[in-house]
């Protein structure tokens, strides 16, 4: 049996080299041979104060969230692939994390520290949403049942079945090494019963994540039972991975495939993998004990032993020919894979000790400069004239940059910041424009504004829905109603003013609601500008040396400034309702001259020689049956009797005064009837022999008022029939005239008054009045109800506590520069 040499002695040395590196020199070694022993002194020396370096940095980045890229080691691979068996045989003692499945749901981010005292594990876990670690845990299968409360706590609370926030478990013992391994989720084809369907998705999403940075390598493991050429994972590893450049494939389970070979090409031809992984990647062969049966630590780290030496004897003994020894041999069994991922991690921390003292000492800066600000926060709650000074400069320049915007800054980018014309509706929670039904779509709706152009936008889309908005149609009563109250109290412009009551009420009815909605969408547009110069005052700041004043965290300010923003918006909004209402009550006044500037021109410009011609001629514009009809409502008789019929013995004096006043009614003609001389003689002579007689006589002779009753279902007014809604009937003729009147009254509205308004409302005190608003809100205040803004029950503590922590957090970023420093000059 061939000799295999011992591979105990790796578990005891906590920083394990080449093997060229570990050759204790021959005891009559030469000169040279001694030279080379000091050099390997002073290697082995220089690797473990690396190690130690790199340990309290790595503590420290967890303890206090730092973002250094420290090599680390990622765990991949499918669900019981051996990566938690793994994890027990790097840590040197087993805790049955493979019963609880610990990486199947949340990562596990393992912190191997080698300290030589630590004879049994000490194990701590770092406290959900804390820095701090909890007390150490003394039975080692207490760690699986901690894991696994902590997953299933912390997926209730979140209600998802994965979750990418780690679990931080520090491991202190003398025989495992200074490693850091992050165990993450195994990959899994279908989800469990009672899990999501998408929970393999979301677990392949969130290990890629946690994969791709770059200081990350890889470490994946493959079940031997999976040819190359069918292996489900491979593809996703070479998304985050093309090359293999930073991972290390482990087939797992080795021992299950040895009795498959017979003969050494067998062997030699899976051992390389040929065409399947590239010349430059070799995978290793691992095999760990199966016996689950409670033993003690160190006759599990015998067991590891023991597997690795039955695996070598197999493939030389038991496969004809053995195996290319020379070749594979580095590459299988456990000792094998530890002590490259040692020498990886070393080598990698050796390449990294550049980049990671630069990056610490721009870190310690960094936090030097948070502790000065800390400071002078903690300095500005006793000095009150300089928290105004630089409140004051900082709201400035928060108007100065609402200014801006509204004056056509794009900056911060549209494409983030800005809103579509859907996004605004939706947001703001106003919805639709009221009373229209038409898709409003205004010019550049789907693109992303903010400020000016958003203004402008919603500005057209108020202008396309007043114009989508026609005078709605009115009831014959109503229009009855209207029409002959203004005949009953006389004048020349019964009709007209019929017509353009019916259009005043529709327009305070329908534009009203259109013009509050323009005054709130605008009002939103301006609000979302606070956002939008907080951005640019931050970004600006950063540029500048924070000219502006230094208001980061002084959030009771933040709010009070918001507020007041709020507010001024606010007031604004209700301003200019009141003055678009107003507006619309100007143009909607019956004392205003919108919508029939020439009805009175024509009216009062005719050569009219008396009152009753004067109303003849107005109400004659439309139809010649709405004066007939009217004269005969104020006489109160029924439409189907003669309108000249008196009670008896009233006859001849009801009859004179209508002989003088009334005697050119019939002489104007209709305008649908040519004028016939021999028919107003008809009708003046029908008013002198009688009721009866005229009745006859305008039967005969005049068709008018036949086509009337024709038209209006014998009715000489707009009776129910269809005929009512015919061209030339009064009716139609009335809403005809009351919808150019709205659209007047409209076009007046939209393009002259309620443009100037909203813009002068909004934009130009925005612009003018801001700055001092806010002032007058935020300062015109005592210093006692000033400092109500910074500084709040429990504040000056909180900042005490924070400084505290920053200052913790300096010192010990301070001790790691010194050491990298001390490292840098070694190597």
């Amino acid at each position: 049996m061939a000799t295999i040499p011992t591979t105990n002695a790796y578990l005891t040395t906590p920083t394990k080299t080449p093997s060229h590196s570990r050759k204790l020199p021959h005891p009559n070694s030469s000169p040279a041979n001694d030279m080379s022993s000091s050099f390997s002194s002073v290697f082995n020396s220089n690797s473990k104060s690396r190690f130690e370096a790199y340990n309290r940095l790595q503590a420290a980045t967890v303890a206090f969230g730092e973002k250094l890229p420290i090599p680390e080691i990622v765990a991949l691979g499918g669900q019981s692939d051996g990566k938690s068996s793994l994890l027990e045989a790097l840590l040197g003692f087993r805790f049955n994390v493979r019963e609880v499945e610990m990486g199947t749901r949340r990562p596990l981010i393992l912190q191997m520290i080698h300290d030589p005292t630590a004879l049994d594990p000490r194990c701590r876990f770092q406290e959900e949403d804390s820095e701090e670690y909890g007390s150490p845990v003394v039975l080692p299968s207490a760690i699986a049942d901690l894991i696994k409360s902590r997953t299933d706590a912390h997926l209730k609370k979140t209600k998802t079945a994965v979750s990418s926030k780690p679990i931080v478990l520090r491991a202190e013992y003398a025989h495992c090494p200074n490693l850091t391994i992050i165990d993450t989720p195994g990959f899994v084809l279908k989800a469990k019963k009672g899990e999501p369907e998408r929970t393999p998705e979301e677990i392949l999403s969130m290990v890629k994540a946690l994969a791709s940075p770059p200081n990350r390598i890889l470490l994946f493991l493959q079940q031997s039972s999976v040819e190359w050429c069918s292996s489900l994972w491979l593809d996703s590893i070479r998304e985050i991975d093309p090359t293999f450049k930073r991972t290390i494939i482990v087939v797992s389970k080795f021992d299950n495939r040895l009795k498959e070979f017979s003969d050494r090409w067998e062997v030699d031809r899976y051992l390389s993998a040929s065409g399947y992984l590239g010349d430059n990647t070799h995978p290793y062969f691992v095999a760990l004990p199966k016996d689950r049966n409670t033993i003690s630590n160190d006759e599990f780290r015998k067991q590891i032993s023991q597997v690795d030496s039955e695996v070598l004897r197999h493939l030389r003994e038991g496969v004809k020919g053995g195996f290319d020894e020379e070749k594979f041999r580095p590459y299988i069994g456990f000792g094998s894979l530890r002590e490259y991922l040692e020498s990886e991690l070393q080598k990698r921390y050796k390449e990294a000790a550049p980049a990671t003292l630069a990056l610490l000492e721009e870190r310690c800066s960094q936090v030097t400069t948070e502790l000065a600000t800390m400071d002078s926060k903690i300095q500005a709650t006793s000095d009150v004239s300089q928290l105004r000074r630089s409140a004051m400069l900082y709201t400035a320049s928060i108007s100065n940059h609402v200014g801006a915007l509204i004056d056509g800054a794009a900056d911060p980018a549209p494409e983030q910041w800005g809103k579509t014309t859907f996004d605004e509706r939706s947001e703001s929670g106003i919805g639709g424009w009221p009373g229209v039904t038409a898709e409003i779509r205004p010019p550049n709706a789907t693109l992303r504004l903010y400020g000016g152009a958003a203004f402008e936008r919603v500005m057209h889309e108020f202008h396309c829905a007043a114009y989508s908005i026609e005078c709605p149609p009115v009831s014959r009563e109503k229009v009855a109603n209207i029409l002959l109250a203004h005949a009953s109290r006389g004048g020349g412009r019964g009709v007209t003013e019929a017509a353009a009551e019916i259009a005043r009420a529709a327009a305070r009815s329908w534009l009203a609601p259109l013009l509050d909605t323009a005054c709130d969408r605008l009002s939103f547009v301006l609000g979302n500008l606070f956002e939008l110069a907080l951005e640019r005052t931050r970004y600006r700041d950063s540029e500048n040396g924070r000219k502006s004043g230094n208001m980061d965290g002084c959030v009771g300010f933040h709010a009070a400034l918001r507020q007041a923003y709020n507010r001024f918006v606010k007031d604004l909004s209700k301003q200019c309702k009141q003055l678009v209402r107003h507006h619309l009550d100007s143009v909607t006044s019956p004392y205003s001259l919108v919508g029939y500037e020439t009805d009175f021109q024509g009216s009062y410009g005719s050569s009219a020689t008396s009152f009753v011609r004067s109303n003849q001629s107005s109400v004659n514009s439309f139809s010649l049956e709405l004066s007939d009809v009217s004269m005969i409502d104020q006489e109160n008789h029924p439409p189907e009797k003669n309108v000249q019929q008196t009670t008896p013995g009233k006859g001849a004096e009801a009859r004179d005064p209508l002989r003088e006043c009334q005697m050119t009614v019939p002489e104007t003609p209709s305008p649908d009837q040519p004028r016939d001389d021999g028919a107003k003689k008809d009708l003046g002579n029908g008013i002198d022999i009688g009721p009866r007689k005229r009745v006859s006589r305008t039967t005969g002779n005049n068709k008018y008022f036949d086509n009337v009753r024709a038209q209006n279902g014998g009715s000489l007014l707009f009776g129910n029939g269809d005929g009512a809604l015919r061209s030339g009937s009064p009716y139609t003729e009335i809403c005809s005239s009351a919808a150019q009147h709205f659209a007047r009254i409209r076009e007046v509205l939209v393009e002259r008054n309620v443009a100037s308004a909203l813009n002068s409302g909004f934009l130009t005190p925005c612009r003018d009045r801001l700055v001092l608003a806010l002032g007058l809100d935020l300062f015109a205040v005592n210093d006692e109800k000033f400092m109500d803004m910074f500084v709040v029950p429990g504040a000056i503590d909180l900042l005490q506590n924070e400084r505290k922590s920053l200052q913790n957090r300096q010192k010990t970023l301070q001790s790691c520069l010194t050491e990298f420093k001390t490292l840098a000059r070694a190597l």
